[in-house]
């Protein structure tokens, strides 16, 4: 009666971005840069997009070079979750709470 089929999850989109913003829990925004040739003056245009995605341990800074993948909807915006981190920001930014000891 009860058959167990075995459905193939179909290939995740993937997409490389840097990370603009970290200032939600457990999300950061990601924007995406695509290049294109005009169809008719061949001219590269760069168009850019930006992502909401999920980051569930906090790891990614901004300045971070990071891959998202797809997944289901995980709110009003997010689509997308954090696959890895593929470059660290080279300076990461200070909290506004440290003061100079004096």
């Amino acid at each position: 009666m009860a058959e167990t089929s075995t459905k193939q999850q179909g290939i995740r989109k993937t997409v490389v971005g840097n990370v603009v913003s970290t200032k939600m829990q457990k999300t950061i925004v990601v924007e995406v840069e695509r290049r294109k040739a005009h169809p008719l003056y061949k001219r590269v245009i760069r168009t850019t997009k930006k992502f909401y995605a999920h980051d569930e341990k906090n790891s990614a800074h901004v300045g971070d070079v990071v891959r998202l993948e797809e997944t289901r909807p995980l709110s009003k915006l997010k689509r997308w979750k954090l696959q890895e981190i593929i470059r660290k920001a080279a300076l990461v930014p200070e909290t506004e709470n440290t003061t100079p000891a004096a």
